[in-house]
């Protein structure tokens, strides 16, 4: 389980702990997903979020309780993740347990618990869908007649991913303005990034402003918009060094022997080994030292 540092983001500050914009930006991301009219003044919310103290190996990204009826969890990822229903169970089950006094549990009549909802925002580089729902019920193995011949989904978790990337246009966007010129920066560092590699980010943040990209925001809080990008930035390239050594130590389910023998299997077929390398995800010399043991 994942145990980032630098939990407060750009996208987490944006929408929840910036004493200036988060309330308001949130529920304008309320009202853009529900299609209501929540009033800033009225509406009282409440931050949730897991208690690091009490579970260092959990962190998640936003928890807010809404007039003390509803839980809404928003997670933001710039990676696709099919696991995040599970995930989710994990941090509502924390949440419930510390909102929930653990005597109250116990009583007799049933008590009232706030409804919650699940939503995952993506922005990342790799082709997703404008929106998608995620089922925990997909990853169960579900049992056959020897064991049960009932077939009803006893636990469920729904989560909904919006792809917030500018090019999907998705409508959500021109209903919440501050999540539209969230995605607009992203998108805007990327161009940056793909122009000049070496152009730091002070260049986009200065481009951003200039065009009226949340500025007052990265006006106020120009430095710690930075320190927050640069560690969002090396979070997600820790990440793709540890997927890839943990690709290659055969951590991940045995992936790399299927994928060994599967290129075992393509050198007695006489593919080329960039092929090989190619569709299966060993490198070429790789694939090279098998095929040399091959032929021996």
């Amino acid at each position: 389980m994942e145990n980032r540092n630098h939990k407060d983001s750009l996208f987490i500050d944006l929408f929840c702990k910036d004493q200036k914009s988060g309330k308001e930006n949130f529920i304008s991301l309320y009202n853009a997903l529900h299609q209501t009219n929540l009033n800033l003044e009225t509406t009282t919310l409440e931050e949730v979020n897991i208690e690091n103290i009490l579970y260092m190996a959990l962190s998640n990204d936003i928890a807010i309780l809404v007039d003390d009826r509803l839980i809404v969890l928003v997670e933001h990822q710039s990676t696709i993740n099919e696991n995040m229903p599970l995930r989710l169970l994990e941090y509502v089950s924390r949440i419930y347990e510390q909102i929930i006094p653990s005597e109250d549990r116990y009583e007799k009549k049933m008590i009232k618990i706030p409804y919650p909802e699940f939503y995952v925002f993506y922005n990342g580089t790799d082709e997703y869908p404008v929106e998608k729902e995620l089922k925990l019920s997909d990853a169960f193995i579900l049992p056959d007649n020897k064991y049960s011949k009932d077939k009803k989904i006893s636990l469920e978790i729904l989560v909904k991913v919006i792809n917030i990337n500018i090019d999907k246009e998705n409508p959500i966007l021109k209903q919440c303005r501050a999540l539209q010129e969230y995605s607009t920066l992203i998108e805007l560092i990327r161009e940056t990034k793909r122009q000049n590699p070496n152009a730091p980010l002070e260049e986009a943040l200065s481009k951003a402003i200039n065009d009226g990209i949340l500025e007052d925001y990265l006006k106020r809080k120009s430095t710690e918009v930075r320190n927050m990008l640069i560690a969002e930035y090396s979070y997600e390239t820790d990440i793709k060094v540890q997927r890839r050594e943990a690709f290659r130590l055969g951590k991940e389910e045995g992936a790399e022997q299927k994928a060994i023998e599967a290129a075992k299997k393509f050198i007695k077929m006489g593919l080329p080994i960039d092929q090989i390398s190619e569709g299966i995800g060993l490198s070429k010399e790789e694939v090279q030292k098998l095929a040399e043991e091959n032929n021996k």
